[in-house]
């Protein structure tokens, strides 16, 4: 039913447009004055209907509101935009932020570096040093303990010497005769002591 009434509306427009043109010609045909009187009025009744035919069509065709949608999307868009302008100029100055202060950071986290590595070297220095001390307290030891057990060697190496050279010189020297001359002796330095 909406699409009938639609159409007869637009059959309506179409016939006036047609008789108003067909007026025109008319009136550009005909050349005595009363004519252009009639002309003159009918152009201007022409102007009305077609007048009354845009507000028409602008009322029903609802161009109004064609407008106002666009009108109102493209204010949103523009809000939008706006909006987003915004938020990306936030984000810029943040990355530029961030980007200023990485510099920062880098230099920190350099020097941060630096420090840590000049106290790992003077740790590993520290420790090499007292290594260096217990190994050599170590190597004294051993050296003194080392040094003692060859000097008891030696002592022991010294008494046996001197014992085998002892007793080779007694087996030489004490012959019967002297070992006889001994022990009288001996008993005799016994007998004149008082028991």
């Amino acid at each position: 039913m909406r699409r009938m009434r639609q159409m007869l509306q637009s059959a309506g427009v179409c016939l006036v447009l047609l008789l108003s043109a067909a007026s025109v010609r008319a009136a550009e045909e005909g050349a005595a004055a009363s004519t252009e009187h009639f002309n003159e009025i009918f152009k201007w009744i022409n102007l009305i209907v077609l007048m009354v035919a845009i507000g028409w069509a602008w009322k029903h065709w609802k161009v109004n509101n064609l407008f106002l949608q666009a009108r109102n999307n493209v204010g949103s868009a523009i809000t939008k935009a706006t909006a987003a302008k915004a938020e990306a100029d936030r984000q810029l100055r943040d990355a530029e932020t961030k980007l200023a202060n990485l510099q920062k950071e880098v230099t920190a986290l350099r020097e941060e570096a630096q420090r840590e590595a000049a106290a790992e070297v003077e740790r590993i220095r520290a420790a090499t040093r007292s290594d260096e001390e217990k190994i050599s307290a170590a190597a004294k030891g051993e050296i003194e303990a080392a040094e003692r057990a060859a000097r008891m060697e030696l002592k022991e190496l010294a008494a046996k010497l001197a014992v085998d050279g002892a007793e080779s010189l007694l087996s030489k020297q004490l012959t019967p005769a002297v070992q006889e001359a001994l022990i009288t002796g001996f008993v005799k330095t016994l007998e004149g002591r008082p028991n």
